[in-house]
């Protein structure tokens, strides 16, 4: 399932901080576009962390998995990214607040860029994309709104969608099923073009973050809307 938007979640203050990171990631791309491929893949090499360097020396390549995290290898890996950051990072920043959302995120994504690094610590790929930041946000979401109501698209014949109407928790909940059986099978290989584990280690860290915040900021007002 494609989330397309949420129904009855409204924002109580404009998110920029989230428009701010997708604007960001959106003008990063725009300059990688300037690049030929061989050149964009000796930016990825040079300015973030491969899996190898990173599992062993974290300290040293902190910064090269923020940077990381605002690279994308093509256009649908960025607008996958932004589109879920879009539709469920708005709520996680209201409820937080922008410089908690912000530690957040970056926390996340650096974590979740760490776990995937340690089980594939036999790779030198470099480690590029927001996705595990973005993971985080979503683990987060399915604590704070799980009940939200979240349009979806069910890919039909390729070209088509069959809409749908489904809770957060069940769409997110399946996302984070389909990441751990791919992770699971993906260990098995001798490659994999996909970080799951950096998937599924944000999920799990913005799911206990988003946990334990709420057992001292108690659970957020939610608005009830009847069909």
């Amino acid at each position: 399932m494609i989330p397309l938007g949420t129904y009855n979640n409204p924002t109580r203050r404009t998110p920029y901080l989230t428009y701010g990171l997708i604007l960001i990631n959106i003008l990063v791309f725009i300059w990688e576009m300037t690049h030929t491929s061989a050149e964009l893949a000796q930016v990825f090499y040079q300015f973030t962390a491969a899996h190898c360097a990173a599992a062993g020396q974290f300290g040293i390549h902190l910064a090269d998995f923020l940077r990381g995290m605002f690279l994308h290898v093509d256009g649908w890996h960025l607008i996958g990214n932004m589109t879920f950051l879009w539709i469920f990072g708005t709520n996680v920043e209201d409820f937080f607040g922008r410089r908690r959302y912000l530690v957040f995120y970056l926390i996340g994504g650096i974590a979740a860029a760490l776990i995937h690094s340690l089980l594939y610590a036999y790779q030198c790929g470099p480690l590029v994309g927001a996705s595990g930041a973005v993971s985080a946000v979503l683990g987060a979401y399915i604590v704070l709104y799980p009940g939200t109501r979240v349009r979806a698209g069910i890919p039909f014949f390729r070209f088509f969608f069959l809409p749908v109407t489904v809770p957060a928790w069940m769409l997110l909940g399946l996302w984070f099923i389909l990441q751990v059986i791919s992770g699971t099978a993906a260990l098995n290989s001798q490659f994999s073009s996909v970080a799951f584990f950096a998937h599924i280690g944000g999920f799990v860290f913005g799911l206990l973050f988003a946990f334990i915040l709420t057992l001292f900021k108690g659970a957020p007002e939610t608005t009830i809307y009847s069909d």
